[in-house]
């Protein structure tokens, strides 16, 4: 039968145009399901984009984050669990899916920077009713007894885990201002100011080492604040002196009714072992808690002397 020019064949299968928000639901489902095969937002967004090669990275990480995010804390705990204490029956058990375990996966490129060790699980002080677990990376040093200079990668790879931490803590922060500690805290603090908390106020707190301790320089800034702030202090690390302690103080003093935060990319550790039982294996704990914050969220572990930030930020 001819088929005029400007004529449908009506027998012909209609196709439809798949839609931005179906795109979204399948990527989002798919993403559930490599996060609970994986037990890793990090694994299972990289194997997103290895199937999906048009996702985006930033695209394929939000949609396994939300896609987790939308369970309630239980579950998200129960399934935390389950990825620690599960073994696999055969090597290759995380190259299968559940729906189809015949068929392997597309090879899983490293998804994590050279220099991150283990990811664990550590429980730390949290909001009322809060979620207290977070993980951690370990920061190895090849190299005992020197610094360890960090790359672009590692630090930016420490602040998305910051970043997921702060989403799920348990309740929606509203942050007033964050307050970055010296230079490479107060990037971080315009890092997480810009993608987590809603492009809230930035503060800077710099630190003049004095004989018995430490004084804030005329430079730091204060930014206006509403008469119950919710503050974030982003500090580059925690080793023994008691400077998150003084910066909470100072910082009362000028925000008399504040809530405080602690976000700090790398802690030190008691001992060389890296992966702690618990947050109090660390060297800064006691200074933390004596603090009084809210919350406490760690990007990573590392071993004395500590570690260095890109470029030396100071």
């Amino acid at each position: 039968m001819e088929i005029r020019s400007g004529q449908s064949n009506p027998s012909a299968p209609v196709i439809q145009p798949t839609t931005p928000q179906a795109r979204g639901r399948e990527m989002a489902a798919v993403g559930k399901k490599l996060w609970t095969t994986l037990g890793s937002v990090t694994r299972a967004a990289t194997e997103l984009m290895a199937r999906y090669p048009d996702v985006p990275s930033l695209q394929a990480y939000r949609l396994i984050a939300e896609a987790y995010e939308r369970l309630p804390i239980e579950d998200q705990l129960s399934l935390k669990q389950f990825s620690l204490n599960f073994q696999p029956e055969s090597p290759d058990r995380l190259s299968r899916t559940p729906e189809s375990p015949s068929e392997p996966l597309t090879a899983m490129p490293s998804s994590l920077p050279d220099q991150v060790g283990e990811e664990f699980v550590m429980s730390v002080p949290t909001v009322e009713h809060g979620n207290p677990d977070i993980c951690v990376f370990t920061l190895p040093n090849p190299r005992p007894g020197h610094l360890l200079d960090l790359t672009w990668e590692s630090f930016g790879y420490g602040l998305e885990q910051l970043s997921v931490q702060i989403k799920n803590v348990g309740r929606r922060l509203d942050v007033d201002v964050c307050f970055g500690v010296n230079e490479a805290g107060l990037v971080m603090a315009t890092f997480m100011a810009s993608a987590r908390l809603s492009r809230c106020k930035i503060g800077y707190l710099r630190c003049n080492k004095i004989r018995d301790g430490i004084t804030l320089d005329d430079a730091s800034f204060f930014p206006d604040a509403p008469d119950t702030p919710t503050i974030v202090i982003c500090d580059f690390e925690v080793k023994h002196a008691d400077v998150v302690g003084y910066l909470a103080r100072q910082l009362r003093v000028r925000y008399p009714k504040a809530e405080l935060y602690f976000a700090v990319f790398g802690a030190m550790t008691k001992s060389r072992g890296l992966t702690v039982e618990n947050f109090d294996d660390l060297t800064g704990a006691k200074i933390m808690r004596a603090a009084g914050f809210e919350a406490i969220f760690v990007a990573a572990t590392m071993n004395p002397p500590g570690i260095e930030p890109p470029m030396e930020l100071r």
